[in-house]
């Protein structure tokens, strides 16, 4: 058991590894003039609410669920989600985004104790024009692979499905949704089919140097839940800021989500910090 559980930890390290390598090897899938000097931070303020843009980026986003279960319990998810946009053709791009998360999963019919280690990965690619109109879109597959370390901490089943966003950008609002359904192919025989909604709306409104205020709930679905348990809805929304830090670009925000509608014993409330490394294809440019 030790020792599969460090080789999905060597794994999954190279897939972060391989992917951050690519990031900075890629060219570059804009057509920014050389020299340009990078985006301004209000440029990529726009950039970071769309997750189809020719940015790369590494977010580390954690996620604390609170009020688990009778003895209201924390549950904490640590997400490490590269974004690498890469050119398909002349017109479009491949923007593959990865979730691995890091878990610690309470005991809910206890006051201590929990698992903690790696979850399911996800992956999903989306093509999209590099020269989008008013409405900017992307559609691809979406995976979900049983990287988890423990039951508890995943679904035991390789899983696929489509995922589609769409946003549009008027002024300094930006509004979209991303939607995607996974169903399981194959995998473990013992463990539950997996068919699950996952759709996240998200508004933001920019405000000057580099701030901005947004709601970016994520709604989930079970379709396989007993019925009156298949939903989780919360609403809510917090604010962040785009800024530098000598010569590296960041994004961080903070975000407050109630479950409106939950499981029984679902969290009750998610604190979201986020922390994303960004880099702009000017920056880039500047050193080809």
């Amino acid at each position: 058991m030790m020792a599969s559980t460090w080789g999905r930890v060597v794994l999954l390290s190279a897939l972060v590894w391989g992917t951050l390598a690519l990031a900075q090897e890629a060219p570059a899938a804009g057509e920014h003039p050389a020299g340009e000097g990078g985006a301004s931070e209000q440029k990529l303020s726009k950039d970071v609410q769309n997750p189809v843009a020719n940015l790369i980026s590494v977010p580390l986003q954690n996620n604390t669920d609170l009020g688990i279960g009778p003895f209201d319990r924390q549950r904490n998810t640590l997400n490490i989600q590269p974004v690498v946009p890469m050119p398909l053709t002349l017109d479009w791009n491949l923007i593959t985004r990865v979730i691995l998360p890091i878990v610690y999963q309470p005991d809910t019919a206890a006051e201590l104790g929990g698992t903690f280690g790696l979850g399911d990965t996800s992956v999903t690619f989306f093509v999209a024009p590099k020269k989008p109109g008013k409405l900017i879109w992307g559609v691809g597959p979406a995976l979900l692979l049983p990287t988890a370390t423990d039951d508890v901490l995943g679904t035991g089943k390789w899983s696929a499905g489509p995922s589609v966003v769409l946003l549009v950008q008027p002024g300094p609002w930006t509004l979209g949704v991303l939607a995607n359904n996974l169903w399981s192919v194959f995998g473990s025989g013992d463990r539950a089919s997996v068919n699950q909604l996952l759709l996240q709306y998200f508004i933001t409104y920019d405000l000057p140097e580099g701030w901005y205020v947004n709601s970016a709930p994520i709604l989930t679905a079970n379709w396989e839940a007993e019925a009156g348990q298949e939903w989780v809805v919360p609403f809510g929304g917090g604010g962040g800021k785009v800024f530098k830090v000598g010569g590296q670009a960041l994004n961080g925000s903070v975000g407050a989500y109630y479950n409106a509608v939950r499981p029984d014993g679902g969290a009750k409330w998610q604190i979201r910090v986020q922390l994303a490394f960004l880099f702009p294809e000017g920056k880039k440019q500047q050193h080809e």
